[in-house]
């Protein structure tokens, strides 16, 4: 039996990487996401599990698994593992931080530009009623020169969207549990404000903070209630980060201008009422959706799997 087993199909780097380490490995083939039922008849002599952020690793999958040494979540959260249970055991969980910044903030950035501008909702008019030709109050957004950007978690993704939208003249402020240094700041233009201040003063937020126990819903009715009526709210963190429910309140009773999500409280269930409303815009969560990023989280896994397997310490061990 293979030493490290796929949950899901990786890009080809991985394989190529264990096959270079000599390492016997086995890949999940089926269609959609593995079911507990076969990621479970996997793990009797697996050793590395390497696992996408899709894939639950609950306490019976890690049970069932005598002979696991490490969890290679290809993401950088990591909500999926029971990591306090994957410990008791002596398993170390890993994740891949940072490689996938760029892409998610680009997506960040984009998603920003696309609801402020209308693009999505405009080429859904194209592809299906069409145009009647220019006109002076036809179609108007909003142009982001001038708005106030707020930013929930300066992060490494955090700052990759202060820094790509302070180029299109918005002003930057954010909120995080600590205020980051002067330094900081001033490299990214960003001023520190607590989450009330930042709430009332934005034209637009977008969270860029870990799920945890003091994020989850961390965005509410009474949160939604202190937003401009005109402000865009996105979200490529995590879905829970945002109750869904309030949001869609404030949207249908037009509390808050639009929003954009990457990411969905009971992914990939998507609220079906969301799909109906002309200024949301959905998105598969493609945060980190580019062949560089997914290259790199590759990579990251599969030299992990090697160093486990020849006695080394994984990098980026999070429990």
């Amino acid at each position: 039996m293979a030493k490290v087993y796929l949950s899901a199909k990786l890009p080809q780097i991985a394989g190529q990487l264990l096959e270079v380490a000599n390492i016997d490995y086995d890949v999940f083939s089926g269609t959609g996401l593995i079911t507990k039922a076969q990621l479970i008849a996997h793990m009797q002599n697996c050793q590395v599990l390497i696992t996408p952020l899709s894939t639950q690793v609950d306490q019976e999958v890690i049970a069932a698994a005598p002979n696991l040494k490490l969890i290679a979540n290809f993401g950088a959260g990591f909500n999926n593992i029971d990591v306090k249970y994957a410990r008791q055991h002596n398993i170390d969980v890993t994740n891949t931080p940072a490689v996938s910044s760029t892409a998610t903030a680009e997506i960040a950035s984009g998603l920003v530009i696309a609801l402020l501008r209308r693009i999505v909702e405009g080429d859904r008019t194209m592809h299906t009623v069409g145009f009647d030709g220019w006109a002076p109050l036809f179609f108007l957004g909003h142009e982001l020169a001038g708005k106030t950007l707020g930013i929930v978690g300066l992060g490494s993704i955090g700052k990759g969207v202060a820094q790509r939208l302070h180029a299109f003249n918005m002003k930057i402020i954010y909120t995080q549990r600590h205020q980051a240094a002067p330094a900081v700041e001033a490299q990214y233009a960003a001023e520190y404000k607590s989450l009330d201040e930042l709430l009332t003063q934005s034209d637009v937020i977008t969270l860029h903070c870990p799920l945890t126990p003091a994020t989850h819903h961390l965005i509410d009715a009474a949160e939604l209630a202190k937003m401009k009526h005109s402000a865009f709210l996105i979200n490529c963190a995590r879905g829970p980060v945002i109750n869904e429910a309030a949001l869609l309140t404030a949207l249908q009773n037009k509390e808050i201008a639009g929003a954009a999500l990457d990411v969905y409280e009971a992914e990939p269930k998507v609220a079906p009422e969301f799909k109906t409303l002309s200024n949301v815009i959905l998105t598969p969560h493609i945060g980190n959706a580019s062949f560089e990023a997914r290259d790199a989280m590759a990579k990251i896994v599969a030299d992990n799997a090697v160093k486990v397997l020849n006695g080394q310490t994984a990098l980026h061990i999070i429990n």
